[in-house]
């Protein structure tokens, strides 16, 4: 095989890795749970603006 043709077979292999693990990142993104914080309690807001 020629240099070109080892070079080519590299390049594709590493092209098809940074796909296969960008899939799995945004498949990770997406699965992650996301939480929303609680909204704080009529008491809690009232001492903040008292001081």
């Amino acid at each position: 095989m020629s240099t070109a043709m080892i070079i080519s077979i590299i390049s594709i292999v590493v092209v098809i890795l940074v796909l296969v693990f960008s899939l799995i990142t945004i498949n990770k993104g997406y699965a992650h749970q996301h939480e929303i914080d609680p909204l704080p309690k009529e008491n809690d807001v009232n001492k903040g603006k008292e001081t």
